[in-house]
């Protein structure tokens, strides 16, 4: 009626050694054939998932947390990014703003290849320039999803800034 495998035969005192995620099968705990001690065949189970208890729900733990995709993917989770200026160029927004953006092409250190938003009015950015690349989507340029660092690398900061100085690269002045 049941099939039972006798595992090998072990000492009375290595009878209560455990092991983690593994099942015994036995008929009782162990089995004794004239006072030799045998101990049952080990089976491996796989781990079962472990569940989360009733305090971890209440507190809301339990549910797995999706990770929401980055707005920047090229800097691959780095707050920063040096890249070469590929290109300089000027783009159009799209409707119903008008203006004339400032923009570059930059290859980044990972060999990828951006368009980048330069911020403030003027720049010295040419091509082969060393620049700083950060996240941020520019809303009305289609694409452009990334913003170049100023005062940063051979990107000078904003000429005559007084406010927001910190934005745009541009020193304390002198006190006079």
């Amino acid at each position: 009626m049941f099939k039972f495998v006798i595992g090998k035969v072990v000492s009375p005192m290595r009878l209560y050694t455990s092991t983690s995620s593994i099942r015994r099968i036995t008929l009782g705990n162990f089995v004794n054939f004239n006072s030799f001690w045998v101990r049952p065949l080990l089976i491996s189970i796989p781990s079962q998932q472990r569940y989360a208890t009733l305090n971890q729900i209440k507190r809301g733990g339990g549910k797995r947390r999706i990770r929401r995709a980055t707005e920047s993917p090229d800097l691959e989770m780095c707050p920063l990014k040096k890249g070469v200026v590929v290109r300089v160029m000027i783009l159009k927004p799209k409707k119903p703003n008008s203006a004339q953006r400032k923009a570059a092409r930059v290859r980044l250190s990972n060999g990828k290849v951006i368009s980048a938003y330069i911020p403030g009015e003027g720049h010295n950015a040419q091509e082969h320039s060393v620049v700083f690349v950060r996240g941020g989507r520019v809303k009305d340029l289609p694409g452009v999803k990334y913003h170049l660092v100023r005062g940063a690398m051979d990107l000078s900061g904003v000429a005559n800034r007084v406010n927001a100085r910190s934005k745009y690269g541009v020193k304390k002045p002198a006190k006079e």
